[in-house]
């Protein structure tokens, strides 16, 4: 038995493998996290900061980030290593995960009879030499994968892949988008791109197309028949539209690219979109000699809260798309995969250009016939090439913070407006298939409902069984003496 214990316990040393046999693979990691950790020339270190006795769905969420970090050295030769540290431990535990970026978080539980705030600390650092990484809140409910392999990716990366800006025709400049160039600057860097020469375009895999306004030219196009045509990658935030809100009219606009965009059977309708869910606009009212500003719902700013389970639009809640339109493929979807990522309300309509901005105007159920018209769609082999994507959103501002000027300053985007331009960038120019991790989520399967009876049944069972065993196994081995005992008094006699 000895030696059986040492040859198992060499072999072992030798010989390491796990078998992952969750249903959702939740321990095997993808080839794109295996790539990323194969090509690792420098350790990483991962300071993970959880809270211990906390809650059971953090206590879960920190077995699991530990069990996905065992993962990650085994694949990495161990060149990812981690540890955890309790921050609520000591005040200064606590000091040092909020400067290195980790802030906690309130949580309700319930300690003796009542109610109780407590701070949960939920994150983690990722470094590299000199360089580091914050994740300064891991969602449970997101992909633990994704979160890291692309943190790790980041630190990873010496010279970041360019994205190409378009800038010829009117496009809105980087200036005037800070977030979203503050998001994509972690895996991309832009550079702009003049579409009249054509060996310009050569250089990039990816080309972002923002708010054109003026008249492209049939070389252009012809330029961006070429940039498809090689497989490459294209984001065009336009909608055609031409809202003029000092003189209260809607047109469409005649530049061009709507009817480049027919040719790849593309088709931006004219119209403009209604929806009964919307944002809402500020509206002087007097009211007994004092004027004052009233929020009214404006149905030309859609807001969009039903996406596609991709990894663009993934987690997305909800993102305004003000004066957009209808986004629809007829060609074949044999040769060209078309996936709408963002689509209106069941209570929304179209208006047809010109259309008069009538901010007092009473909506009526009647004007929402329509429903799920697509505002945003991610098309692949576009061009002939099999390779090549767009996506295409219909509104060309959803990610424009404006110019900084000495009397204004710029919007404040909300986040998903933000994120989705990045998803967009990042499903674009990915060819590792790490985005498509964003889709990989873990989910915890509830137990199963039983009736009363069958409640009863279990109960009895547990407590029985056991007790049954140990009779079973008492009567064995009294017949099995027994009968040792009747063959040895057969010997004798």
């Amino acid at each position: 038995m000895a030696a059986i214990v040492v040859v198992v316990n060499v072999f072992s040393y030798f010989y390491f493998f796990r078998v992952d046999l969750t249903k959702e693979r939740r321990y095997t990691l993808s080839a794109a996290t295996k790539n990323i950790l194969s090509s690792l020339t420098k350790p990483v270190t991962v300071t993970a900061y959880y809270t211990e006795n906390s809650i059971p769905v953090i206590a879960r969420s920190r077995a699991d980030f530990r069990d996905l970090l065992t993962e990650y050295a085994a694949n990495s030769g161990n060149k990812v290593v981690f540890n955890f540290v309790n921050p609520n431990k000591s005040d200064s535990l606590e000091a040092i995960a909020q400067k290195n970026g980790v802030t906690p978080f309130p949580v309700q539980v319930r300690e003796k009879d009542e109610m109780k705030s407590v701070k949960v600390y939920l994150g983690a650092v990722v470094k590299m030499g000199d360089k580091s990484d914050v994740l300064p809140i891991i969602d449970p409910n997101s992909s633990l994968e994704y979160a890291l392999s692309n943190s790790i990716k980041k630190l990873s990366i010496d010279n970041k892949p360019m994205l190409g800006l378009l800038t010829d025709n009117g496009e809105t400049p980087l200036d005037e988008m800070p977030q979203v160039n503050q998001a994509v600057s972690a895996l991309h860097a832009f550079q702009t791109v003049h579409l009249d020469d054509s060996g310009y375009m050569s250089k990039y895999n990816t080309v972002v197309l923002i708010n054109p306004t003026d008249t492209f030219t049939p070389r252009q196009m012809h330029h961006l028949d070429e940039f498809l045509a090689r497989g490459g990658r294209l984001l065009i935030a336009y909608s055609g539209l031409d809202p003029d809100l000092r003189n209260g009219v809607g047109r469409a606009d005649g530049i061009g690219l709507r009817e480049w965009l027919a040719t790849k059977n593309i088709i931006l309708d004219t119209r403009y979109i209604i929806d009964a869910r919307c944002g809402s606009i500020a509206i002087p009212q007097n009211v007994g000699g004092n004027t004052y500003n009233a929020q009214v719902s404006f149905p030309f700013l859609p807001l969009i809260t039903n996406f596609a389970d991709h990894p663009v639009t993934k987690n997305l809640r909800s993102v305004m798309l003000p004066f957009t339109t209808d986004i629809r493929f007829t060609g074949d979807t044999n040769a060209v995969k078309f996936t709408p990522l963002a689509i209106t309300s069941d209570a929304s309509g179209l208006e047809q250009s010109p259309v008069k901005f009538e901010l007092n105007h009473k909506w009526s159920k009647e004007e929402f016939p329509l429903e799920n018209m697509t505002v945003a769609a991610a098309l692949t082999g576009v061009g002939g090439n099999k390779d090549s994507r767009i996506i295409i959103i219909s509104n060309g501002e959803f990610a424009v913070n404006g110019k900084q000027t000495q009397t204004q300053k710029p919007i404040r985007l909300d986040d998903d407006n933000v994120n989705l331009f990045a998803n967009s960038v990042d499903w674009l120019s990915d060819n590792t298939g790490l985005i498509e991790l964003r889709s990989k989520v873990v989910k915890f399967v509830p137990i199963k409902d039983v009736s009363d009876g069958q409640k009863l049944f279990l109960k009895y069972l547990n407590f029985s069984l056991p007790i049954l065993l140990v009779l079973l196994y008492g009567i064995v081995r009294l017949q099995v003496k027994k009968r040792i005992r009747t063959k040895r008094m057969e010997e004798i006699i």
